[in-house]
């Protein structure tokens, strides 16, 4: 019985500690399409293998960027998201080119899943944000972790759109980001 009650939560919220998982990855701009995403138990322990590594909060962030560069050029073995280059521009009219709303509920999605299979040990995951042009306008989303090891949490976003599929993401301060900060695309 307990085999069976594991098994319905593991269909019902994603991978547990082990085993396989299945994403959905957004694409066609503001997640107009949806792939949906197979990772192995193989793929996922060269994950878990490479995010507890980390020794610190610090080291698990750039882990954390490594990992989903690989997330998403695994994706991209099994699905048009592939053909997507940093921004929003350098993609043309390719199929599966995403803008930042693909990438910011994407990525969100690929470290909730990490963090339902317990992988993540010094940040936990929150909802994505957004930065606004002239304090009005939103103009880019983007993922967000926090810190939990810290006496006074840090927030970073994990930024994917600003690189091409497969690239590690773009980790920063979350208040840096507000401001404009990340490579110019």
């Amino acid at each position: 019985m307990r085999l069976y009650v594991l098994a319905a939560l593991a269909a019902l919220h994603g991978p547990l500690a082990w085993g396989e998982a299945r994403v959905s990855i957004c694409h066609g701009y503001s997640c107009i399409a949806q792939a949906e995403i197979w990772y192995s138990a193989e793929r996922l322990g060269e994950v878990r293998r490479l995010l507890a590594g980390a020794s610190d909060a610090e080291e698990e962030r750039a882990r954390l960027a490594q990992v989903v560069g690989l997330l998403y050029r695994w994706a991209g073995e099994q699905s048009v998201v592939r053909n997507d280059r940093a921004g929003n521009y350098a993609d043309g009219h390719v199929p599966g080119k995403m803008d930042c709303i693909d990438h910011s509920t994407s990525t969100t999605r690929l470290l909730a899943m990490l963090e339902r299979a317990e992988m993540l040990r010094w940040h936990r995951v929150l909802a994505p944000d957004v930065r606004y042009f002239l304090g009005v306008f939103p103009s880019h989303w983007s993922a967000v972790i926090e810190e939990n090891a810290a006496a006074v949490p840090g927030r970073f976003v994990v930024d994917s759109w600003f690189v091409n599929n497969g690239e590690p993401a773009v980790i920063l301060p979350l208040a840096e980001w507000k401001k404009g900060a990340g490579p110019d695309v």
